[in-house]
Order: C-alpha cells, then sequence, then structure tokens
C-alpha cells in the first residue's frame, strides 16, 4: 500500500467521558463510600428501568453476571450449555467454572449469531455419541447462550421455542447489546434486551462497551429468586449485603450460606454508569449516524462486504464489523490488518473462533469440520473504528485507509 502522505492516528475505541461522569466520581470520592452503596443501587435501579426488567445486578463484569446466571439456574458438573463458537472466552469459560461442558454451535453465516438449526444438528450429534467433548451421549443439555454479536439481537422467540423444545435454560450474553431490540414483525411492539427476553440477561460495561464503568456488568431478571442469589453470591455467600452492614441500618451480624464470589461493582464505577446511561441512547444513535455514513462511504467498494443489519432491530453498533472479500484481494485479512494498523488507524478481529483456540481443540477435540462457516468466516473479519465522539477527519481518514488498501490490493 501507498503510504499517505499524512498519517493520522485513530484508535479503535475512546470512551465518551463527561463532566457529569467526572463530576459524580469526585462526588463519590468526597462522600467517604466508595464500594457497592447508594450510587450502585441508584444504578441498578436506573438500568432495570432503562430495559424493561424487574431486577438488575450490578457486578465488576459481564463475565461475572454469566457465572453467577448460570450458577443461580442450577447448573452442575457434567452437564452441557450450547454456546457459540463466534464469541469471546467468557461465553464458555463461564461454563467451565462450574464444570459444566460447552457445546459449541456454528454460526449464521449472515448475521455471525448462533444459528439455531446447527444447534439441532449439535443435540442430534450428542445423541449419536459424535460428540468428542461429551463423554457420554447421555450429556445432559440444560441451557443455551446466545450471544448479540455486534449489538444486532437474535430473533429471542426463536430462541426461546427452541429452548421449551429442548427444555433449556437461556441466559443471553448482551454484551454488545445496550441499548438494544427486536420485534417479530414490523407492526409488533419494541422488546428491548432484557425486557423478559431470558432467564437473565448478562450486560458488559467494559471500556470499549456503548456504556461503560471501566470495568463493570450488570444480570437483569424478571425472578426475585434468580435476583437474591445472584446478588448474595456475588459478596462471598453473605446472608445480606455489605451496604445494609455499614450503611448504619443494617446489623453487623450476618451468615454465610453458601461459598460465594467477589463480584461486587463499587460506587466509584456506578458514578460512572448513571451518567453513561442517561446518555445511552443519545451515544447509540451518533453510533448509527456513524454506521449509516461508513455504509454510504462504502458501499462501492467490491473487494468488501458490509454488516448485515437484520430487519426489525434497534442495532447498539457496539461493532463495525467488514467481511473482507479475500477472492478479490491479493492479501489475506492479516495482511490487511497489518495495513491498516501501519497506515494509523485502529482495527481488530471479532472474533477467533472458540474452537480455533488451543484449550477447546486440544482438550475437548473441536475440530473444524464440525463448525464449518466459523471457520472460514472469521477469517475474512475486520472491524472498524467506530464510538460516539468520531471526528469527521477521523471518519474520512477511515475509509480513505480501506479503500487505498482495496484498491492497492485488487
Amino acid at each position: 500500500m501507498a503510504t499517505p502522505t499524512t498519517i493520522l492516528k485513530v484508535p479503535f475505541f475512546r470512551p465518551a467521558i463527561g463532566e457529569p461522569e467526572i463530576a459524580e466520581v469526585v462526588n463519590c470520592l468526597r462522600s467517604g463510600w466508595l464500594t457497592s452503596g447508594p450510587t450502585t443501587k441508584r444504578f441498578e435501579t436506573e438500568f432495570a428501568a432503562a430495559v424493561g426488567g424487574k431486577y438488575a445486578v450490578a457486578l465488576n463484569s459481564a463475565t461475572a453476571a454469566l457465572h453467577l446466571a448460570a450458577d443461580a439456574l442450577g447448573l452442575k458438573a457434567g452437564q452441557a450449555v450450547l454456546v457459540p463458537t463466534l464469541t469471546f472466552a467468557a461465553t464458555a469459560e463461564i461454563v467451565r467454572y462450574l464444570g459444566g461442558i460447552p457445546i459449541l454451535v456454528d454460526c449464521d453465516p449472515t448475521t455471525s449469531n448462533m444459528d439455531l438449526a446447527d444447534a439441532e444438528r449439535k443435540l442430534e450429534l450428542l445423541r449419536a455419541g459424535k460428540i468428542p467433548a461429551a463423554p457420554r451421549r447421555e450429556t445432559e443439555v440444560v441451557g443455551i447462550i446466545p450471544v448479540h454479536v455486534g449489538g444486532a439481537m437474535m430473533d429471542m422467540n426463536a430462541v426461546n421455542a427452541f429452548a421449551k423444545k429442548h427444555n433449556l435454560w437461556v441466559v443471553e450474553d448482551a454484551a454488545h447489546a445496550f441499548p438494544a431490540a427486536w420485534r417479530p414483525s414490523a407492526n409488533a411492539p419494541w422488546q428491548r434486551c432484557g425486557q423478559n427476553t431470558s432467564a437473565v440477561a448478562c450486560y458488559s460495561f467494559y471500556a470499549n462497551k456503548t456504556i461503560t464503568t471501566g470495568e463493570g456488568g450488570m444480570a437483569v431478571t424478571d425472578d426475585q429468586q434468580l435476583a437474591d442469589r445472584i446478588r448474595m453470591m456475588s459478596l462471598h455467600g453473605l446472608s445480606h449485603d455489605a451496604w445494609g452492614r455499614y450503611s448504619g441500618g443494617g446489623s453487623w451480624d450476618y451468615r454465610i450460606v453458601e461459598a460465594g464470589y467477589k463480584y461486587n461493582l463499587t460506587d466509584i464505577a456506578a458514578a460512572i454508569g448513571v451518567h453513561q446511561l442517561a446518555r445511552a441512547e443519545e451515544m447509540r444513535l451518533e453510533r448509527e449516524s456513524l454506521a449509516r455514513w461508513y455504509g454510504e462511504a462504502l458501499g462501492d467498494v467490491a473487494a468488501i462486504e458490509l454488516p448485515n443489519v437484520p430487519e426489525n432491530r434497534i442495532h447498539s453498533w457496539h461493532l463495525y464489523p467488514l467481511r473482507l472479500r479475500l477472492e478479490r484481494l491479493s492479501i489475506d485479512r492479516n495482511a490487511f490488518f497489518a495495513a491498516m494498523r501501519e497506515a494509523g488507524v485502529g482495527c481488530s478481529v471479532h472474533w477467533r473462533p472458540l474452537h480455533l483456540h488451543p484449550y477447546y481443540s486440544e482438550r475437548f477435540g473441536w475440530t473444524p469440520d464440525l463448525l464449518p462457516v466459523a471457520t472460514k468466516l472469521w477469517e475474512r473479519f475486520i472491524s472498524l473504528p467506530l464510538f460516539p465522539g468520531m471526528r469527521e477527519d477521523e471518519r474520512d481518514y477511515v475509509v480513505e485507509v480501506v479503500r487505498r488498501i482495496c484498491a492497492d490490493n485488487a
């Protein structure tokens, strides 16, 4: 690729932190209450209202939310859970935390989300004794964890119908999907992710997510028993939380009723979250505008395929993943990635499928032939920068670089 005259450094992501977030953190520091307390409670209440859920439990990561959701639903060692292979490590590793077996499912070639038809095939292969990860064909499959890749929700009616057919619980990995929504038809009302779409919906507030607390997550459910279990297990399995012990209104005494974890969110983090939450739709609309602009500016480039936007979706646009048409390029994805980075454009790949990682291939025997769509598809992915506050010169430069690489390597 010809080196541009001027190289502009464009990050893959830049957090949109404003003065209200900073002021709230300062107030929190001055209050003397730094760990889980009144600001965390406020964040939980406001987040539950934002997604239309009854109960929200703030945690230190989406991984923690997924782990505690599976625990609350009773996942036991030796039981299996259907998990997409095209996802981040957390979706499957939390199954392993509890001694369960992740049954990897291929992705839909259009949306990149979990392919329910392949999930059906995986259950048939399991019953036939042809799933290498399962030591016995009688292995009980108890749950399914769909992921809304990039922020475009799956058809949750179809997911829940599949789950009901096979007697499975549903936990949503909604790390990318706030604020997102779907509806089954153009005339149906919108259903927000977390609005009774699953037993538990789990969100991420990591630094590069659609709203951030630096590190953080949330579990949302309409089931009070699940919420109570998640909350209890998030703080060492104590009989009541630390806020109740130290706020002046609670007893000093407590009982350990389970061997829990240390997964609670701090008030310092929640202080950022409450103001990010207040601007969530404003920031989503800005990301949507950028995504639309990318589509218009790159729509005529033959060597790339733009992200698919399913009908009847409110897309959160956490990611903007291009698919390279490698047959129209003289370089592969890795060389394309290197050229982008050399030109100063931050980019990423979402993701290397789980079955192509040593842990799942060597320990559990997953092979590319069992997950052919994801195996081929991930070699074409490259995610462009997309974030609120992205300047016009930055977005223009990203498009200039993409077009130049495609032209130079046609």
